[in-house]
């Protein structure tokens, strides 16, 4: 067992610092360009060269996730959600891309209103893909109406052929063949993952361990460095995992988490912690703290359907405005449920899954959904039967 002093990092509370400086780089172009299938492919690239970043989708934000490209079709299909007003949702992602805590990727859709291209103001840089002149010309038109600096100009050509024009001020080039199932690449992809590694890495020195400083927890725990600890990939966690986790981590006691982890994760730990704080820390808001719901009929603003199978009930959660505002936690009453296993199921914010596994303590077993594996993760259990770690089928209407 490695000591405290070397296995966390310990993080006195202190007041945190927003980092409103940091890059904010747009990727723009018009529907079908395959700009969705960049931002994936950019993000997994920068995580593979350990550049911290946040990709946020803005059109409207619905918490697709890296499942989005990962899960089964079918799964997708039933989980996404769609066509929220703007008027809910954008003020609040107005506000948090201008008090990021990392430099973003943020993918604004292909048809922004006017109210929505606003979101630029909050950006500092761009990329264009876009597939013809005239797409080019507007998106152009409207990365320069909001002063952002652009640092690539590229050309989608579904059938084409992957190519570097020129490496200048901004990057010129084609890709092809960006279709959902593949990833981007050839020498212009590469020359941009370059040059946004360059940029975000130059705005990093010394934000991980201030961040890990204004921890309000004595043991800030770092996703990464916990994943290393364990023989995990840290991109690629896998469920299995968790027993070593709990076992490696100290029980009721506060503890914040730190970094890109999946949502089982997180709730696992925000179980183990239970009834101590836990905290984690939210690129929109820096550190937060998991809520306490209270209990009662729930609201039109986190709907709850409740499914009863022969060895669990199902709270299947649906947000149907897309974009949940941890202000707005103390409103979100949440059914209580007597039952042997509860499977939590939904597309949520880490934050809310944490506040649910820490409600829901009282059933022999929680498993939340991870649709990357088409069920979901036992995360906290009291029963030898259905150990921690293991995945459950969902329930089906």
């Amino acid at each position: 067992m490695v000591p405290y002093s070397d296995k966390y990092t310990n993080a006195p509370g202190i007041s945190q610092t927003s980092f409103v400086t940091l890059p904010a780089v747009a990727l723009g172009g018009p529907p079908h360009s395959g700009k969705s299938v960049l931002a994936y492919s950019l993000t997994q690239a920068l995580r593979a060269r350990d550049v911290p970043h946040y990709l946020l989708r803005a059109y409207p934000p619905d918490y697709e996730g890296d499942w989005f490209f990962a899960a089964e079709p079918e799964t997708v299909r039933h989980l996404r959600l769609k066509g929220a007003s703007s008027a809910a949702w954008l003020p609040l992602l107005q506000r948090d891309i201008a008090a990021r805590h990392l430099p973003l990727l943020v993918d604004v859709g292909g048809l922004p209103t006017l109210e929505q291209e606003t979101l630029l103001d909050a950006c500092t840089h761009g990329v264009l893909l876009t597939p013809d002149a005239a797409s080019r010309e507007l998106w152009r038109e409207r990365f320069e109406r909001h002063g952002l600096a652009l640092l690539a100009d590229l050309r989608s050509d579904l059938h084409g052929a992957n190519a570097l024009a020129g490496s200048g001020a901004p990057l010129e080039g084609t890709l092809a063949g960006l279709e959902r199932g593949r990833m981007a690449e050839g020498p212009a992809f590469e020359a941009l993952v370059e040059r946004l590694a360059a940029l975000f890495n130059a705005a990093m020195p010394g934000l991980l361990r201030q961040h890990l400083l204004t921890a309000p927890a004595e043991l800030a725990v770092d996703v990464t460095s916990l994943a290393r600890q364990l023989g995990q990939d840290p991109r690629g966690w896998l469920p299995e995992a968790l027993p070593a986790v709990l076992e490696y981590l100290p029980e009721h006691t506060p503890l914040a988490l730190y970094g890109r982890g999946p949502n089982w994760l997180y709730a696992a730990v925000a179980a183990h912690a239970w009834p101590a704080a836990f905290y984690l820390f939210d690129v929109r808001c820096g550190w937060v703290q998991a809520p306490a719901l209270p209990w009662g009929t729930p609201t039109e603003a986190l709907r709850v359907a409740v499914q009863r199978g022969e060895i669990a009930v199902q709270l299947d959660f649906r947000l149907p405005e897309s974009y949940l505002d941890l202000a707005t936690a103390a409103t979100l009453p949440i059914p209580p449920v007597t039952a042997p296993g509860l499977i939590l199921n939904g597309k949520l914010p880490h934050w809310l899954w944490s506040a649910l596994v820490r409600q829901y303590q009282h059933c022999a077993w929680l498993a939340v959904a991870y649709p990357q594996m088409g069920g979901a993760v036992i995360v906290r259990s009291a029963i030898e039967e259905r150990p921690v770690g293991v995945c459950v089928a969902l329930l089906q209407k």
